[in-house]
């Protein structure tokens, strides 16, 4: 491996060689110089790992050196080191995109430790993360062998989901390779878990978690203290993974007050998940209460049509008192800067809706467009499409807004999606839906270990097309797949990303609130 190089530039140079004796018997090469011309003749001659810089040099000063450095190349790390501790002089070092600031006189650990911090920071803290991991592996694994509950299920996805994002970074294919592992075990488990209690939970049989149609109820009206507006934005097919990548951009403007999850209810999708929300009642009582708005797999046109009238009723309903609202879908950039041009005229109201659809296209954009497809490779690939999306988006700047209007604002999701990998055979009439994660219909033939079947779909408050209609949901990465057109659909949508069965990503949902900082 190649010696770590350091340029350092001093005009007493000649006091420090007890220092650059130190960092030679370390490994270190030091190259030095007595002013700022010098350094930068030599910082172009050849390639140096960092840079140490003294303020206070004859000729060009060290900050005046430093703005040069980083216009030939603005990677490697530069090091100010000063007699002074004027805050002016700090604040044009940081303004600087300086690395590091030491103050005179500075001791050879001191220097060590902040070549280390600089130079061997990722390798550093790759090998204490890969260690970690290690660690915990163990505990995971005894965890899923456990009777959980709903709680402690959230809490090993959640952990699941930090290990990722934390071994994201790593070169370590061995790591990543046991996480997948691990977290494919867990989905198994899970799947199991939601198959003995579901139907219970969706009865209101026991202490469930919060669905679907609890959410406005439960996370949602109780924030409407007469306060000033509340904003609650549901940007359709939000993983909690993905939440956690634009947490840090938005924590940036307002404060986080909660960080919860609820379950996404069965199917797992937008016509049945996001009604659920919007209507606070389940499908099945959807159907009954509003036979001219519910649309079941087998009606023609859009599924999410009356959105802004289940609100509507959900007040009246469940609040019993006035509450001024809006609703507002968000389709495209167009309509996103539309809302924002308009967004003061909201801010009378009690409540506003925002439904941004982007992340459900993308999604569906990764099956159908090659091109997104290829961005979007895997989870890591698919978590920084969203995270630039989101950066460059109408939504960033309504928060921001929001942010100087000290609004509350509340945000979740209606399901996630998981990344399809295991086709399952499976054959239906010619009126079964065309979800590849759930199915309704007659006479379906599939292989039942790769599913949850409710023969009954009333058992699991879901309407019923006809006397035999039952539901199937697949299990974690699994997809259906007719038999007459196998390898096709096998090549088309294999590893894609995919809703409506149950997964941990597709059914626990964040919902997060903030507030004004």
């Amino acid at each position: 491996m190649q010696d770590t190089t350091i340029l350092w530039a001093d005009d007493e140079i000649d006091l420090l060689k007890p220092h650059i004796l130190f960092l030679n018997e370390k490994g270190y090469k030091v190259t030095t110089a007595t002013n700022g011309r010098d350094a930068l003749d030599a910082f172009k001659a050849g390639y140096f790992d960092l840079v140490f810089l003294d303020e206070n040099m004859p000729g060009l000063t060290g900050l005046e050196t430093l703005s040069e450095i980083k216009t030939i190349n603005s990677d490697v790390p530069v090091v100010l080191i000063t007699k002074s501790e004027e805050e002016y002089l700090m604040e044009d070092a940081i303004g600087s995109k300086i690395d590091d600031y030491l103050i005179k006189p500075v001791n050879p650990k001191q220097i060590l430790l902040t070549i280390k911090k600089l130079t061997e920071n990722k390798k550093l803290v790759g090998a204490k993360t890969a260690m970690s991991y290690q660690q915990d592996f163990r505990q995971l694994g005894m965890t899923l062998n456990d009777n959980l509950s709903f709680q402690e299920w959230v809490d090993v996805y959640k952990k699941l989901i930090y290990w990722e994002l934390e071994l994201e970074s790593l070169e370590d294919n061995g790591m990543h390779e046991i996480l997948t592992l691990q977290k494919a075990e867990a989905n198994t488990q899970f799947c199991k878990f939601v198959e003995r209690n579901y139907l219970d939970w969706i009865k209101d049989k026991g202490n469930g978690p919060t669905l679907s149609h609890d959410l406005f109820k439960k996370k949602v009206f109780p924030k409407l203290d007469g306060n000033g507006p509340v904003f609650f934005i549901l940007i359709d097919n939000l993983r909690y993974d993905q939440f956690k990548i634009i947490n840090p951009i938005i924590s940036e403007y307002f404060r986080l007050e909660e960080e919860d999850t609820y379950y996404s209810i069965l199917p797992t999708a937008t016509q049945y998940a996001r009604n659920a929300i919007f209507a606070g009642l389940t499908p099945l009582d959807m159907e009954k209460r509003f036979p001219e708005m519910w649309q079941n797999d087998e009606d023609e046109g859009g599924k999410n049509l009356f959105e802004k009238d289940f609100i509507a009723d959900q007040i009246k309903r469940v609040l019993r008192k006035d509450c001024k609202f809006s609703y507002h879908k968000i389709l495209n950039i167009d309509e996103g800067r539309s809302l924002n041009e308009s967004v003061n005229n909201l801010m009378g109201n009690d409540l506003n809706v925002v439904v941004y659809n982007f992340v459900d296209m993308l999604s569906h954009a990764r099956t159908d467009m090659q091109m997104i497809r290829e961005l979007a490779s895997d989870d890591a690939a698919y978590r920084s499409l969203t995270l630039s999306w989101f950066e460059h988006s109408p939504l960033f700047e309504l928060l921001k807004f929001l942010a100087s209007k000290q609004v509350r604002v509340v945000i979740s999701t209606d399901h996630g999606t998981i990344k399809v990998k295991n086709p399952s055979k499976i054959i239906g009439d010619r009126n079964t839906n065309t979800n590849l994660r759930y199915k309704q219909g007659k006479n379906l033939n599939f292989n039942a270990k790769d599913v949850f079947h409710v023969k009954n779909p009333h058992d699991a408050m879901l309407p019923k097309l006809h006397v035999s209609s039952s539901f199937v949901f697949a299990k974690s990465d699994t997809y259906f797949v007719y038999p007459n057109n196998y390898n096709q659909f096998v090549n088309f949508y294999n590893e894609t990303f995919q809703h409506g069965g149950i997964s941990l990503e597709e059914m626990i949902i964040p919902v997060i609130t903030y507030g004004p900082k």
